[in-house]
């Protein structure tokens, strides 16, 4: 089978990346990271759809870029609720250059696995402004792999390709596909400040947009139930 390595956050995208994936015979290294977040609850939901799924290896790296602070999601911050989202201001949420140190790593495993390809979640229509989710830099980081590695430089064509397949669908199109695909979306955690026991606090961008998918797809979310009960 093709070898590919998974971003995975337990969240409602990466879970329906990770069976969109697997649906299209991908050998599934699902990565998930560990970098300080509020809503660490994430880590063990990756976890169970990581085994649910039968992703062929699942790891959980520890990398700490909340000691830098500048995000409401590693620091002592309030998590903004009921945003008016209407504006380009890139959101407190947002953790300076996540995306880019996880797919830097996400790379230096698919190279020492023999994976030719990343996957990660990028959404560029129902998304909350961050610079990482868009299609210029899933473009320019998949021409930095391509330079930045021993793969990369001895082939004679671009080795390491970087996809992002949810990147134009809107998030009730990645609900009409979780739900296609048989995703169990009461695994998933997408809210940024849940309470201890696993319930959305439905007023942080992450929920607001997960709602609104949701609606839009004519779904009940399972999740809201099921974070109350876990």
């Amino acid at each position: 089978m093709k070898k590919a390595v998974v971003l995975l956050s337990g969240a409602l995208d990466s879970a329906t990346l990770l069976a969109h994936v697997m649906a299209e015979g991908w050998d599934a290294h699902a990565l998930t990271f560990d970098y300080g977040q509020r809503h660490r609850l994430e880590l063990e939901r990756a976890a169970e759809i990581a085994a649910a799924m039968g992703a062929a290896e699942h790891r959980t790296v520890r990398v700490d870029v909340g000691v830098f602070g500048g995000s409401a999601l590693t620091a002592d911050v309030d998590v903004p609720k009921d945003r008016d989202d209407s504006g380009s201001e890139i959101p407190v949420t947002y953790v300076p250059a996540r995306n880019t140190v996880f797919l830097s790593l996400a790379l230096s495993w698919a190279e020492a696995v023999g994976a030719r390809d990343l996957f990660y979640g990028a959404n560029a229509l129902d998304y909350s402004g961050y610079p990482d989710c868009r299609p210029e830099f899933v473009e320019a980081f998949e021409r930095l792999a391509n330079v930045a590695t021993r793969e990369g430089v001895e082939s004679a064509e671009p080795w390491f390709r970087v996809h992002a397949p949810l990147m134009r669908m809107t998030k009730a199109d990645i609900v009409r596909r979780a739900a296609k695909l048989g995703v169990d979306l009461s695994r998933t955690l997408s809210c940024y400040d849940p309470s201890p026991d696993g319930a959305p606090c439905r007023h942080c961008d992450a929920c607001r947009l997960r709602a609104k998918g949701f609606a839009e797809a004519g779904l009940e979310d399972p999740a809201l139930e099921a974070g109350k009960t876990r």
